[in-house]
Parts: C-alpha cells; structure tokens; sequence
C-alpha cells in the first residue's frame, strides 16, 4: 500500500520526498509511521521499475529532487486500484489507502466495481471472536470491551454499508440473503 499512496499522491503532481512522506504519513496516521528506511527503498523500487523518476533540483541544494509519476506509473497505479488484491479490500487501513486514491480511476464503472467487492465483504457474516464456527453478535459476549468493539465494529460497518449504497445509487440493499442486522461486521477480518 506504500506504493500505491507514493503512486497516487504523485499522480496529482511531482513532489519532493520529505512531502510525499509528510501526506502519506497524514494518509495512514500514527499507527503506520513512514520511516525514512521504508519510504526511500520503496521510491528507489519505484524508480529501478520505470514507475517514477527522480528530476534534480539544483536550486533547492545539492542532493534534493522531486519525483514525478510516469506514464507507466500511471499505467501501474490504475491497475493497482482497478484490481486490488482481496487483502487490501477486507484490512481497513488497506481499504482506506484504496479509497483515498480510488476517484483517480476515470471509468466510473471500475470505481463501482471495487465499492461493490468491499460491499460484498462487509455484508458477510463474520466477527472478531466465534463459538466454534459461529460468530459471535456483541449481544452474545459477556466482555464489556470485546462488545465494544463489536458494537463499533457493527456501527462502523453499517455506516459504511450505507454510504457504499448510496455511492452505487441503491437506495436497498441488493437482493440476496437476509442479514441479521444484529450480527457482528467483518471490519477487519483481515488485520494481523
């Protein structure tokens, strides 16, 4: 996903590297801190694979450049949002670094097309704790904190079920299985 935010904040224009650092750690927050020892491996990938280039800036002192996306960078970044890989859409930090870049695609129809995979996760049942296979709803545990993260998990969920629609002008939900509007939301099934 650290490539992904490098391409996407490049796509709207060149940047010097402690900038691009500054909005990806805005991007991702305090919990994933950008080192140095991640970001700067991470352009030299880019650039060793013809996705970005580094343009000097002798004005600004010895050693400092801007990075600029290339048409393959470009290229790269579409088929990154266009395709994300299934982790991506079910890790919430992942999802959002997705959605932060996801506007970009300029085929509407594409755009939709992940909403829709990230609805259809969000609309399975899951939870972050289980009797056997069984997911536990917040009202079932006993444990005031893990039903409140049940409870957030479910609110957060719902509220982004909820936009999603809108996003893909549903004023219901599609046709299908019924969802226990109790049951607890996979909102991040996926996080380690």
């Amino acid at each position: 996903m650290l490539e992904l935010s490098i391409l996407g904040f490049l796509a709207a224009g060149p940047l010097p590297g402690h900038e691009l650092r500054r909005r990806i750690t805005h991007l991702t927050g305090y919990s994933r801190p950008v080192s140095d020892g991640t970001l700067y491996p991470a352009i030299n990938r880019l650039t060793k694979a013809g996705l970005i280039q580094r343009r000097p800036v002798p004005e600004a002192g010895g050693g400092r450049y801007v990075l600029n996306l290339t048409d393959t960078g470009r290229e790269d970044m579409l088929r990154r949002l266009r395709e994300p890989a299934e982790h991506e859409l079910t890790d919430f930090s992942r999802w959002f670094t997705i959605l932060a870049f996801l506007s970009l695609l300029p085929d509407v129809a594409d755009q939709h097309a992940v909403l829709r995979r990230r609805l259809a996760f969000l609309e399975e049942s899951a939870s972050f704790f289980y009797d056997g296979d069984k997911p536990l709803r917040a009202e079932e545990v006993a444990d005031p904190y893990r039903r409140g993260m049940l409870l957030t998990a479910r609110a957060t969920s719902q509220a982004e079920r909820t936009w999603i629609r809108e996003s893909l002008g549903q004023d219901t939900p599609e046709p299908g299985p019924t969802r226990d509007p109790h049951a607890s939301s996979p909102l991040d099934a996926s996080a380690s």
